[in-house]
């Protein structure tokens, strides 16, 4: 299967400088793809921390079980990726092929099976062939760098189309600091915390308590306010790693002054790469930012931009060039927020296109027709009810969605 790079993806990957306390190697194991790389090993040294977040599917994957558990623990060695297969739905196979994986890596690097942690993307219901990679452990082992992040964001992809890297530099306390991230993401997106998954490191020094709860807070305005299909995966995770080698003084909490820094770029590195992932969505040619504003609380109003991204009929409206504004009044009407049909209002492109629950008065479909053909679509809904806005990232929906996943298999 040949897939074009989106007509949406970055002009280059970004540069990413060395973390601090943190090696990567990437390698083809050959778990489902032919020549090319299909495992990523981030190696950190002691006294490392981790948080996550990771799907709420009923049906998550293995290797999502196994970090769920190991996050209790809040101290990481190893991440262990690999696309192709996501090792989910696979029942005791699956559990076997991440136990045995932890244990090797665990051996190799010299550490408890709880400091491993695995994600898998890929194929759902497909025994993971784990003695693949873990027979090239001592091989991949000698590639370990620290400048490496641009082979490990094109070793985790699936069906995307380009690799997707992020970095910044901050401080905390006068301490500079560095954040590098990556992500993989095209199709099964609308995660809950989708194929997605996300890996972040840091030099800062941060308890694993701390920086669970930044890296949760971040994610609602971030990961968790995209989506590219309405559809969750099995195996979403996103990892923050911190490896305190950047030795700033610690925090009080979230609230400590000393964080603003930190925390400023944490989500604006988040947000860049949950954008380049619908930016990459499966077929996409056109980037849609939702802001809604005016509901009863920030939740609901994401939930109602939620329900605008995800409708097909806006979509395909949206690839079809077709300002058919009426569809937006459906998807706020099935959205289940509260929301005052006679003081809705709706702009495309900057432009009022409805207000107080009626079209406006002289409205002249050109110009919003023109913002139509371009590659960035606004879309701005007024609820009416309440004080509360948040904004949502999607793609449109087009052919090429379906000529992906017809043949993802094959």
């Amino acid at each position: 299967m040949s897939i074009k790079v989106s007509p949406l993806a970055p002009a280059a990957f970004p540069v990413m400088p060395p973390i601090a306390g943190l090696e990567i190697t990437t390698g083809a194991c050959g778990l489902r793809y032919r020549d090319r790389t299909d495992v990523c090993i981030m190696v950190l040294e002691p006294d490392s921390s981790v948080a996550g977040v990771l799907t709420r599917s009923l049906t998550a994957s293995a290797p999502v079980l196994w970090c769920r558990e190991a996050l209790t623990h809040g101290s990481a060695r190893a991440v262990v990726v690999n696309s192709g297969n996501a090792n989910a739905f696979t029942g005791a196979a699956g559990t076997g092929s991440v136990e045995r994986t932890v244990d090797a890596v665990a051996g190799l690097v010299g550490c408890r099976a709880e400091e491993v942690f695995v994600a898998s993307t890929g194929v759902i219901g497909e025994p993971l062939p784990d003695e693949r990679l873990t027979s090239a452990l001592a091989e991949l082992a000698e590639g370990l760098r620290p400048d490496a992040w641009p082979e490990a964001a094109a070793a985790i992809m699936t069906t995307d189309t380009y690799p997707k890297g992020a970095s910044r530099r901050t401080e905390i306390a006068g301490t500079p600091v560095t954040i590098n991230g990556i992500a993989k993401g095209s199709g099964m997106i609308a995660p809950d915390m989708a194929t997605m998954l996300s890996f972040i490191a840091t030099d800062a020094n941060l308890p694993s308590a701390l920086l669970q709860d930044l890296l949760a807070d971040a994610n609602e305005r971030t990961f968790n306010s995209i989506t590219v299909d309405g559809d969750t995966s099995t195996s979403d995770t996103v990892l923050l790693l911190a490896t305190g080698k950047a030795e700033n003084s610690l925090p009080t909490g979230m609230a400590d002054p000393a964080l603003t820094g930190f925390r400023a770029a944490l989500e604006d590195l988040l947000r860049d790469l949950a954008i380049q992932v619908v930016k990459d969505g499966e077929g996409a040619s056109k980037f849609v930012t939702i802001d809604v504003a005016g509901a009863e609380t920030p939740l609901a109003a994401r939930t109602i931009g939620l329900a605008i991204g995800n409708s097909p009929l806006v979509k395909t409206a949206v690839a079809g060039e077709d300002p058919n504004w009426g569809r937006i009044v459906m998807a706020v009407g099935k959205a289940g927020e509260r929301a005052d049909r006679d003081r809705l209002s709706i702009k495309i492109g900057g432009i009022e296109v409805a207000k107080n629950g009626w079209v406006v008065p002289g409205y002249d479909e050109a110009p919003v027709a023109e913002h139509m053909k371009g590659q960035a679509i606004e879309i701005a809904v007024d609820v009416g009810v309440g004080d509360g806005s948040a904004r949502v990232w999607t793609c449109d929906l087009g052919h090429g969605y379906i000529d992906i996943n017809a043949d993802y298999r094959s």
